[in-house]
């Protein structure tokens, strides 16, 4: 082997290393390319994912939230109408006390003129009474039992 031909072996072998390391590097940097791409892809779905999973959330919560808001309407209605009722009631009540005040006061101006009435009527039956005995004893005493 001449000097030419081994410098020439030599300079073959550099050049299918270079070429050898120049396609690995190819690789790598496709293989590098591929990695990234799908890491970029699992990140932006996992991204959506996350994105899918909070509006899903926030949508639950704003109908939870609305239903919520609705039962305690609702409740606050019912509250309201079954006040409105009782204070009906209370002043049905009230009108219906100030009837019986009223029809009680009455009774009693007609106890106090019945009672003055009977008074009346006694005194005047005393003194019918004490007329007649005075009438029957003075037939007695100034007629002689004679009619």
């Amino acid at each position: 082997m001449t000097a030419e031909t081994l410098a020439y072996s030599l300079e073959s072998v550099l050049k299918e290393i270079k070429d050898s390391i120049k396609s690995v590097d190819r690789k790598l940097d496709t293989f590098q390319k591929d990695v990234d791409q799908k890491l970029d892809n699992l990140e932006k779905g996992f991204d959506q994912k996350l994105d899918n999973l909070e509006k899903g959330f926030d949508q639950k919560l704003d109908n939870l939230e609305k239903g919520f808001e609705q039962k305690l309407e609702t409740l606050q209605k019912n509250v309201e109408q079954k006040l409105d009722n009782l204070q009906k009631n209370v002043t049905d009540v009230k009108i219906g006390l100030a009837t019986l005040t009223e029809k009680a006061d009455s009774i009693d101006n007609r106890l106090i003129k019945v009672e003055g009435t009977q008074s009346n009527q006694i005194w005047t039956l005393i003194t019918l009474l004490s007329a007649s005995l005075i009438v029957v004893g003075f037939r007695a005493f100034f007629m002689g039992n004679n009619p």
